[in-house]
């Protein structure tokens, strides 16, 4: 099915209009959706996958059910893990990674496309805004005007603290940590700590993880380098 002309200007992150017929639509058919996984109660982690891959509509099909629920649980070990309640405005806008981890009430308004990658860990409250609006006020004209948007883009191997607001066009470099309550307006280079409103970096992550402190690509995982505990996000603005 062919996209109209206004949902392609969404998606190009150009100016369009999001009060039309269609779009409304697609964003009563999420909510339905992620209203549908907020309330499951004690259902199986096959159910869970199944319910989510349906907000963000992601057709890809489910494994063969396994001998028993433990077994068929393992075979969502590298799903994301959201926990609920979640928002979302379209769904079909967000990609996440394996193993990555969504805590409860996260807001992701994906406008344009949001995408996280594996193993990153984001924390409560957390708000991913890819949609943003003009300035002028005659041309922003309420639910009348146009509106428009930025990708927004999470590396591997990141953490973002809880009540940390993400704004549209922000690259977050892999490894990249985002101190609680941050509001982060910028890039983000890889293997670095911002915090703050604007977030502002903090200091460099010491991790064999990075090949230009390693002099080689990171092979292995966490548990094959352990010598030294990271230093808590709460002391992390102390330096």
């Amino acid at each position: 099915m062919a996209l109209s002309e206004n949902k392609q200007k969404m998606l190009r992150g150009e100016l369009y209009h999001a009060f039309t017929p269609e779009l409304v639509a697609e964003r009563a058919r999420c909510k339905r959706a992620w209203t549908r996984y907020n309330n499951a109660d004690d259902l199986s982690r096959r159910k869970l996958t199944e319910l989510f891959r349906d907000v963000i509509q992601d057709d890809t099909p489910l494994p063969p059910q396994a001998s028993s629920p433990e077994e068929d649980d393992k075979l969502f070990d590298n799903d994301p893990w959201i926990e609920p309640p979640v928002r979302i405005d379209y769904g079909y806008n967000l990609r996440l990674g394996q193993n990555v981890f969504i805590n409860y009430y996260s807001v992701f308004a994906d406008t344009c496309l949001i995408t996280i990658g594996s193993r990153t860990l984001v924390g409560p409250n957390v708000s991913f805004y890819s949609a943003t609006h003009p300035l002028d006020p005659i041309v922003r004209n309420g639910t009348q005007g146009p509106e428009t948007g930025k990708e927004i883009h999470i590396g591997e191997d990141c953490w973002i603290g809880g009540n940390a607001i993400i704004l549209p066009g922000v690259t977050i470099g892999r490894g990249g940590v985002v101190g609680a309550g941050s509001v982060v307006t910028k890039n983000v280079p890889e293997f670095t700590v911002v915090a703050g409103n604007p977030a502002k970096i903090i200091r460099k992550i010491e991790t064999a993880m990075d090949p230009a402190q390693s002099g080689s690509a990171w092979g292995g995982r966490p548990e094959d380098h352990v010598a030294g505990a990271e230093v808590p996000m709460s002391k992390m603005t102390d330096a």
